[in-house]
């Protein structure tokens, strides 16, 4: 891309008009990994907080839904699905979320915001266990929809 979408050719910013794009259905997977230790694999199960994988997959549910709240310029999108799935894996738990919607615009954004909302949701949850914990490989994996439809190489 040889101009960035939100920034005006006199270097202000702006909110993209997307008015005058096609309503299309759209769908954005990402996927991220927190790491964690033995110590926090074991701790999942008797948390004092509670359940921390459904209060995480909730709560990237509701970030998803948010993300024009929290990320300036990002336009509202009325989202038809949202899901957020959390797998606990050998050294950290994988963290996905697909998000749908019929819209000019796509719907990456939002399941960026569930991704990292879920994460983040993870590690005050763990925290008091350690706080050896880390966020990290948060991509996009997929897009469909839109001017065209994109997949990552290597997922």
């Amino acid at each position: 891309m040889s101009q960035m979408s939100h920034v005006a050719a006199d270097g202000s910013v702006r909110m993209v008009d997307v008015g005058g794009k096609a309503t299309t259905a759209r769908r954005a997977v990402v996927e991220g990994r927190l790491l964690i230790t033995p110590q926090h694999r074991e701790a999942l199960a008797h948390l004092p907080k509670g359940d921390a994988l459904t209060i995480a997959q909730i709560a990237g549910i509701q970030g998803g839904k948010r993300c024009s709240d929290l990320i300036p310029l990002c336009h509202p999108v009325p989202l038809s699905h949202l899901d957020v799935q959390l797998q606990v894996e050998e050294d950290g738990i994988r963290i996905e979320a697909v998000a749908r919607t019929e819209a000019q615009t796509g719907v990456e954004m939002e399941a960026y915001t569930a991704v990292v909302t879920a994460g983040i949701t993870l590690i005050d949850m763990l925290k008091g266990v350690s706080p050896d914990l880390v966020l990290t490989d948060v991509r996009l994996v997929e897009k469909t929809g839109g001017k065209q439809d994109w997949r990552r190489e290597s997922v």
